[in-house]
């Protein structure tokens, strides 16, 4: 069992490492401004971090990681482009798992630079690798990226598209978007009440915190969603496909080139992985035997957009991932009032990583 003491001095070996590539060392303050993880995740993150309320701050959250500020210090300095690292706690409810820490160490390696996002991808990717040298882990990867280009690319409205981005970091709910949109089936209780000339006449008076107004919108969303056609089986057949790869990343590219043909809307993310599986291999990764899940990365936090992956002790699947990154381009956007930066990160564990040797 790794000390405090034997984690920090990790810790500060992989800062220290990343700021020899040209990193510039950077801190964020534990106590974090709710608002803008609420903005961005909704009332989910209450179930996930932990919230507190100060008189004259207002609600603040012990920070849940640090990409957050990071993004927010990047935004605000403009400079690009640049290279951060940091090291400090975070802090996580553990719901379902009391085994898992609620507190640990990071240490992160963020790049943002638009010159090259697949030069980016795996200079990062290749800096926590050599951060992890000689542990014996292995790696895991994917591409939301190609996933959320399947969904834009659906030949259904933009109304149903947009359902089904804001879940795909909830599979379940994803799934069953899916299931519902690809079926002209409706419900007795839905069909009854789309088919009333008015939905109201048995109405009691309002009661809650929706106006008439907002239900009404609801209601006449459900009506035109009713009257589009379902989605094709065949393109669905083409998402489950994405979904359900997991091969090594050679194998799976090749499987895309295939899936594109029927689904072009793909074909600029397919060759954004091609271009990345090249610059990973100049880095000395050993593409061949990389891992790749189509799945991969949707039950993180909900700003990845792209390449994701993830470094797992060979030997203890019980334990969470001892590194994890990802790509997050939507994120600077959201942060940026509209002014987008390229970005892609990933942190260590040191405790996890001592752990191992």
């Amino acid at each position: 069992m790794p000390t405090s003491t034997d984690t920090l001095a990790e810790a500060r070996r992989l800062r220290d490492l990343f700021a020899a590539k040209g990193a510039q060392v950077i801190k964020a303050d534990v106590l974090q401004s709710a608002e803008t993880l609420l903005d961005l995740y909704g009332e989910d993150i209450r179930a996930r971090a932990y919230l507190t309320s100060d008189p004259l701050r207002g609600e603040m959250v012990l920070r849940p990681d640090f990409t957050v500020p990071v993004v927010q210090m990047h935004m605000e300095a403009r400079a690009d482009p640049a290279r951060y690292t940091y090291s400090g706690k975070v802090f996580r409810k553990q719901e379902t798992d009391e085994t898992r820490a609620n507190e640990f160490v990071q240490v992160g390696y963020e790049v943002f630079d638009g010159a090259n996002p697949a030069g980016a991808d795996a200079e990062v990717f290749a800096a926590i690798a050599q951060g992890l040298a000689g542990l014996p882990v292995r790696a895991a990867t994917g591409d939301i990226g190609v996933l959320m280009a399947a969904v834009r690319g659906l030949q259904t409205t933009d109304d149903r598209k947009a359902a089904l981005m804001r879940h795909i970091w909830r599979p379940q709910r994803f799934r069953a978007l899916l299931k519902r949109f690809g079926s002209a089936a409706v419900t007795p209780a839905r069909a009854a009440l789309l088919a009333a000339d008015d939905p109201f006449a048995q109405a009691g008076p309002e009661i809650g915190l929706r106006t008439r107004v907002e239900v009404q919108a609801r209601i006449d969303a459900l009506r035109a969603d009713a009257a589009a056609p379902p989605i094709a089986t065949e393109e669905i057949a083409v998402i489950d496909a994405i979904l359900g790869l997991r091969e090594t990343a050679p194998n799976v590219l090749s499987a895309l080139r295939d899936m594109a043909v029927d689904m072009p809307a793909i074909g600029d993310a397919v060759a954004t992985m091609n271009a990345r599986l090249e610059a990973l291999s100049k880095h000395g990764v050993d593409v061949a035997s990389l891992e790749f899940e189509g799945s991969y990365g949707r039950t993180s936090l909900e700003y990845y957009d792209g390449f994701v992956f993830g470094f797992y002790a060979i030997d203890r699947p019980d334990q969470p991932p001892v590194a994890s990154g990802g790509r997050y381009d939507a994120l600077t956007a959201r942060l940026g009032q509209g002014r987008a930066v390229p970005a892609v990160g990933g942190v260590i564990r040191p405790d996890l990583a001592v752990g191992l040797r």
